[in-house]
């Protein structure tokens, strides 16, 4: 019977060591608001300089409805200011909230014009 209690209490212990975990690495992520006060819009390019992304961390994008969109791509559409993959997430809120990912994360706007004068990110998270 001793035998089986301590059992349970190991597997509470790691029970609990486990919620703690995960509340740790929740607390940690980061939310940043792409812009800053100005928010997304033109010639953001660079607001993303000094700043060290991690998986988890999320990014605020706060604009006028209908004024812009943000838009999920991968790197020949963040180069190329197209929508790829043609299955490319469109938020178009103006108060969109996108989490990180690890690696590259692209993001522009595919209102006529506007990628190409400067409303585009690309941030890098470890």
């Amino acid at each position: 019977m001793a035998e089986g209690r301590g059992s349970a209490m190991v597997a509470m212990a790691v029970i609990c060591l486990l919620v703690v975990a995960l509340q740790c690495g929740v607390a940690h992520a980061a939310t940043y608001v792409v812009g800053g006060s100005g928010g997304w819009t033109f010639n953001v390019a660079g607001w993303e300089k000094g700043k060290k992304f991690k998986a988890g961390d999320v990014l605020v994008f706060n604009y006028q409805n209908g004024a812009h969109n943000v838009v999920v791509v991968n790197k020949a559409g963040y180069d190329g200011c197209s929508t790829t993959p043609r299955n490319a997430k469109v938020f178009t809120s103006g108060k969109d909230q996108i989490r990180l990912v690890k690696g590259l994360n692209n993001f522009i706007c595919t209102l006529a014009g506007h990628c190409g004068a400067g409303m585009k990110i690309q941030i890098s998270a470890i």
